[in-house]
């Protein structure tokens, strides 16, 4: 069984729950979601598989999920990351914020999601039940793209992506 970490509004944790129970109860979570550039400054998004259990084939960033009871975060970034996208790279910890988002499907996304950046040159191999496909997209090209179409994005990515700007100096310092 998956034991996510609840946390408080100051990220304490607080107890530990089944995923799927999480989810259904909108409980206040740790959750971690992964940006990664290439050299050429673009963003790798990920399209969600269709089946998963919320924001399926929505476009998100590289890697998303929560880390589990009795894992340590840093071990758990680069097994989700290699697990979805085939990959591993450096990563660093950028800033941390709170959303909520409620799903028609009946599920809650409540998180305190920690953003985490890396560098990566490759090419990703994604695991089919967690992205169904994958490009590179300048990020300009990106908040242009949600405007038009919002609905082809995840949630937590659509705020991700409005707080980059502002990070923007420390991105090029840490991976560029």
């Amino acid at each position: 069984m998956q034991e996510l970490l609840l946390v408080d509004h100051q990220d304490n944790v607080i107890g530990y729950g089944e995923k799927l129970s999480v989810h259904q109860k909108g409980e206040l979570h740790r959750a971690f979601s992964i940006v990664v550039f290439n050299s050429k400054g673009e963003l790798l998004l990920q399209k969600r598989a269709k089946d998963k259990y919320h924001s399926g084939g929505l476009w998100t960033n590289a890697c998303c999920s929560h880390p589990l009871k009795d894992e340590e975060l840093e071990d758990t970034l680069h097994k989700k990351l290699m697990g979805e996208m085939g990959f591993d790279c450096e990563l660093h910890f950028l800033y941390k914020f709170i959303y909520r988002s409620v799903y028609e499907n009946g599920l809650t996304e409540h998180e305190y999601d920690y953003v985490y950046v890396g560098s990566f040159d490759g090419k990703p191999n994604p695991d089919p039940e967690e992205a169904e496909d994958f490009k590179w997209m300048k990020v300009e090209n990106i908040k242009l793209d949600i405007l038009q179409h919002p609905e082809t994005y995840s949630s937590w990515f659509k705020l991700i992506i409005t707080e980059l700007d502002q990070y923007s100096q420390q991105i090029h310092k840490l991976i560029f």
